[in-house]
């Protein structure tokens, strides 16, 4: 059964030359469209109704409500993350109008956040502030988040706040930040678990709000996507991406995995097959990745 690691080690993206990717350069929405588009899609992460959550939720079984809980954990605990480790990609902003969308996402990832301690605290029943939830979901990650989100986003952000102009790594961030946790692994959990939702008619304000996360993190991939594409037309930043990809995404792979499944393992995620699971997150990272013109499955170490 293969894997997002044997996907990615297969190399199946063709490498792209310098006149090829001159070539082939997309028209991509720029910071201050994404801007305006983030004025256009606004939501209330307060407003959404949770009552019939309520309902369903008592409904289910003690390990129904531990298969969500795993899912919805993660995603708790990584927006608390990704809201705390932003500052420095604000501070490392290069125009008015990057700084602008900028300040925005990290407005969006608080947004989440609250929505998720919301729910955790009127659906899930879990009291106290939301340290208190927070500290209960990480008791649902496992070893792989951790490594990615404790220690390699915790360490680009430092360095980008200790230096602002080091566009090395605000590359490795962008890489890390938008390509990995926003375009791999948010949106391949967003993509099942809402099908999921739908389809089973299950807890329809979460399945709400979870929608308008996911739009959100589609419009900050779409930022990272047209940076990482101005940058990478150096070649220095394009092996700075590639080294950044081998070295991130074998832990991507990991916390892919459930709780009591090693990577290789057969499972199912809401419905779905690793198979499938591992499948659309590495379609959907190699298409970005062509998009940007760097091969996908590369060796490569950043100059």
């Amino acid at each position: 059964m293969a894997t997002l690691l044997d996907l990615t080690s297969q190399g199946d993206v063709a490498t792209i030359t310098d006149d090829a990717y001159l070539n082939r350069t997309l028209q991509l929405m720029k910071p201050q469209q994404l801007y305006e588009l983030w004025e256009r899609q606004q939501w209330q992460s307060q407003a959404i109704d949770l009552e019939r959550d309520k309902e369903q939720w008592a409904e289910l079984s003690d390990e129904q409500r531990d298969e969500h809980l795993w899912g919805l954990s993660s995603f708790f605990v990584g927006e608390e993350r990704v809201t705390t480790q932003f500052s420095g990609l604000v501070m490392a902003y290069e125009d008015e109008q990057e700084e602008a969308f900028l300040t925005t996402q990290q407005v969006d990832e608080a947004r989440h956040m609250q929505f998720f301690d919301r729910w955790f605290r009127e659906v899930a029943g879990i009291d106290g502030g939301i340290s208190d939830r927070l500290a209960a979901s990480r008791a649902d990650v496992t070893d792989a988040f951790v490594e990615l989100f404790d220690e390699h986003l915790v360490k680009m952000g430092e360095r980008l706040i200790a230096n602002p102009g080091d566009l090395d790594t605000k590359v490795e961030f962008v890489t890390n930040y938008h390509m990995v946790i926003e375009g791999t692994l948010a949106l391949t959990g967003q993509h099942f678990m809402l099908d999921y939702y739908e389809k089973n008619d299950l807890l329809p304000g979460f399945a709400e709000g979870f929608a308008n996360i996911a739009r959100d993190e589609h419009r900050h991939v779409a930022y990272g996507t047209w940076f990482l594409q101005q940058k990478c037309a150096d070649e220095r930043h394009r092996a700075r991406v590639q080294a950044t990809l081998n070295e991130l995404l074998p832990l991507a792979a990991g916390v892919l995995v459930p709780k009591g499944y090693a990577i290789g393992d057969e499972y199912e995620f809401f419905g779905y097959t690793s198979q499938e699971q591992a499948e659309f997150a590495y379609s959907a990272l190699s298409r970005r990745l062509k998009v940007i013109g760097v091969p996908l499955g590369a060796t490569s170490s950043a100059a």
